[in-house]
């Protein structure tokens, strides 16, 4: 992966300065759980499944225009009439209100793309996160996680957008481009990373840039989702 306004040395500093960012506290169970907006589906993360988790231990509902996601389990959400193909950008606007609210370090939340096979045990799909202090990543399942480039953690981007301190409001707009040759992320009008299309796909990533868009969150995290769109470039 290509990281756009970088360097080496800054992606070396980000990981001393955020080495807990992956730390797996457990996800707890959040109350009045499950998904009550109608058409919407979702799918906890194979270890969440392992632990006894449930996808009705999170809670994705209807909040004024958007959504309200509360975690819970890691979860990815979708709805299997928005379907992407071609080339396209998807975008939404996340709003953590209490950032760090349900979890003592940053945890991220952000947008889908190319999901195929959603809800079975070979789903595929790739996602752009965003994390309240200041940083992002973007990884895929393939049923497997994995990564394009080289970076695989979390890194620092003047872009993505800081909270104040623990427990105050902060908000990304994430959006995923996918063009004839590449796959890029923009993170508050931005482009954070971009790679080529062709480092997505195959055995164990990506089945195509074609496929289901959604959103996802990490576990003990909460946000509401606004502006969820497809653009076809």
């Amino acid at each position: 992966m290509r990281l756009v306004h970088g360097s080496a040395v800054a992606i070396a500093m980000a990981l001393l300065v955020y080495p807990t960012i992956n730390a797996q506290d457990a996800a707890r169970a959040v109350a009045g759980g499950g998904i009550t907006v109608p058409g919407w589906q979702g799918k906890i993360d194979a270890n969440e499944e392992k632990a006894g988790q449930t996808l009705n231990n999170a809670k994705f509902a209807p909040e004024g225009q958007g959504i309200h996601v509360t975690t819970g389990p890691a979860v990815t959400y979708w709805n299997p009439k928005n379907v992407a193909t071609g080339n396209y950008t998807i975008k939404a606007t996340f709003n953590e209100p209490k950032y760090m609210s349900l979890n003592d370090h940053p945890h991220p939340y952000g947008i889908v793309i190319a999901g195929n096979d959603m809800g079975t045990a070979t789903q595929s799909f790739l996602y752009c996160s965003a994390y309240g202090n200041g940083t992002f990543i973007v990884r895929g399942m393939g049923p497997d996680p994995f990564f394009l480039g080289t970076s695989r953690r979390a890194v620092a981007h003047e872009a993505v957008n800081k909270a104040p301190g623990a427990g105050q409001p902060v908000t990304q707009e994430i959006a995923m481009t996918v063009s004839a040759d590449s796959v890029s992320c923009s993170i508050n009008g931005k482009e954070v990373a971009k790679f080529p299309k062709t480092e997505a796909i195959g055995a164990g990533k990506l089945k195509s840039t074609d496929g289901v868009y959604g959103i996802r969150f990490a576990h003990n995290t909460e946000a509401i989702v606004t502006g969820l769109t497809m653009t076809k470039q």
